[in-house]
């Protein structure tokens, strides 16, 4: 669940957006262009660690921070594997059904 809450979050989501392309980026890069200060994108990315989500590399005194991938992966992997439930339990459902009708 840490991870659904970090997503929850547009902030986090922006975040997560720059980083996805594999660059890991320092907390100054990452609030550069935005409304945000360095503290509340510190205060976002703490979470998104938390949660697994991204990954702290210490470089000299300036923390770099990456997204990893293996978190979302995994979620989508449980979620496919729910729908495919959902799909089979209404297949059977509608089977029923059209016999139930037949009789």
């Amino acid at each position: 669940a840490p991870v659904f809450a970090a997503l929850g979050d547009r902030t986090r989501l922006a975040l997560l957006r720059k980083l996805s392309d594999g660059q890991a980026r320092s907390i100054a890069r990452l609030s550069a262009d935005t409304e945000l200060t360095r503290q509340a994108v510190t205060k976002h990315l703490h979470i998104l660690e938390n949660a697994g989500l991204v990954r702290s590399i210490r470089s000299g005194r300036e923390s770099r921070f990456a997204y990893r991938p293996e978190p979302i992966a995994e979620l989508r992997a449980y979620l496919d594997s729910i729908s495919a439930q959902w799909d089979e339990a209404r297949a059977r459902l509608r089977a029923f059904v059209e016999s139930a009708e037949k009789a």
